[in-house]
């Protein structure tokens, strides 16, 4: 059993818990959130003849058997790229994965690299949205530009960018972290993937900005 070093977050009267490997918690859903976990990815690369470990998304999916056994979750949202690409053997793991959890919602909203047919997901009993309304929560992939946002009547949940945070430290030495950025109408989570970047994102004063340490997630003033 896994023991995370969660961090409480209350929104619009919703308890968050963020969760070090770089996923949510909804208590009053009962819900796992998670963004950008790009199943495929390796399989893609290594078809090109890139030579990336071959245990990396076996090592997510563990991870994310991980929390579902230790939060029992009735829902698991994927804000989009959940598989990076077209077909390939990485699929058989995924199938794997989900025949241990027959009972579990999982919703999918589409992302940009979500290219596979929707019949495949439909037989594993996954259900596909463009974007879903839960709650006081609307449900994306690609965030809403600062400027349309006021035009979107719910706060937005969103991943694509893969959002870090950079630190410097005193001898000028800087790190980017993943991290849980929330905005005025916005949240974006980081990347769930091992196999994705990160790129720091400008934030105001007003955020409330979440870093991604190994064991636990601090909250960034």
């Amino acid at each position: 059993m896994m023991i995370s070093a969660a961090t409480p977050f209350n929104l619009l009267e919703q308890t968050l818990i963020l969760l070090p490997q770089k996923a949510i918690y909804w208590e009053q859903q009962k819900a796992l959130i998670i963004a950008d976990v790009h199943l495929g990815k390796v399989g893609h690369f290594r078809k090109a003849g890139i030579a990336v470990p071959r245990d990396m998304e076996q090592s997510d999916l563990a991870t994310l058997s991980d929390l579902i056994h230790e939060y029992k979750p009735e829902k698991l949202l994927f804000l989009g790229d959940l598989f990076h690409s077209d077909m390939n053997n990485d699929w058989d793991w995924f199938i794997l994965w989900r025949s241990q959890f027959p009972a579990l919602q999982i919703i999918l909203i589409r992302g940009n690299h979500d290219i596979i047919a929707d019949s495949h997901y439909q037989q594993l009993n996954i259900e596909l949205h463009d974007e879903l309304l839960i709650g006081p929560f609307l449900m994306l992939h690609h965030p809403i530009p600062d400027d349309q946002l006021k035009n979107i009547a719910s706060y937005v949940f969103c991943g694509h960018i893969h959002p870090g945070v950079c630190l410097s430290g005193r001898g000028r030495q800087q790190l980017t972290l993943p991290c849980f950025a929330f905005s005025g109408k916005q949240a974006v989570l980081p990347s769930f993937g091992q196999f994705t970047g990160k790129v720091a994102i400008r934030s105001q004063k007003t955020d409330r900005i979440f870093a991604v340490l190994k064991d636990k997630v601090i909250a960034i003033d």
